[in-house]
């Protein structure tokens, strides 16, 4: 079927051989598009396959190396923005040092945070790592 123009030209596409540029695109397309989406194919599956293994096997959590468990880095490197020179003076969070409050409400409070003003961190730490928090908290002197 041909196309006629207003001069009578052909304006018809010739037909593609396997051996020229145009027929080579949609391999190359194809490809290309492969290799961009393969990253997020495998993280994607990385990501099914952990939450698998998490659900599996609830210990993993609590689960800590000795590196986990230093008060003092888990405090500066999460805490350290709101709560001043190490806990030690008010900043955006309260002074912790010299604190009245109980360790229950510590623990808690880390766990849940508090609306608006601090956020949870009971999926974040296990445990032990809030234990070494709060020891890291009691500590603190001015």
């Amino acid at each position: 079927m041909t196309m006629a123009g207003a001069a009578g030209n052909d304006l018809s596409l010739p037909p593609l051989s396997a051996n020229t540029d145009a027929g080579m695109r949609i391999p190359f397309v194809t490809a290309a598009s492969l290799v961009i989406i393969w990253p997020w194919l495998s993280t994607a599956a990385l990501a099914q396959q952990s939450n698998s293994l998490d659900s599996a096997s609830p210990q993993a959590k609590s689960e800590v190396s000795p590196n986990d468990l230093d008060g003092r880095k888990m405090f500066s490197s999460n805490c350290g923005f709101c709560h001043q020179d190490g806990g030690r003076h008010a900043g955006r969070g309260p002074k912790l040092s010299k604190s009245e409050r109980s360790d229950e409400f510590f623990v808690e409070r880390i766990k849940k945070g508090k609306t608006g003003s601090m956020p949870a961190y009971g999926a974040v730490f296990n445990e032990a790592q809030i234990g070494a928090l709060l020891a890291y908290i009691r500590g603190l002197d001015d």
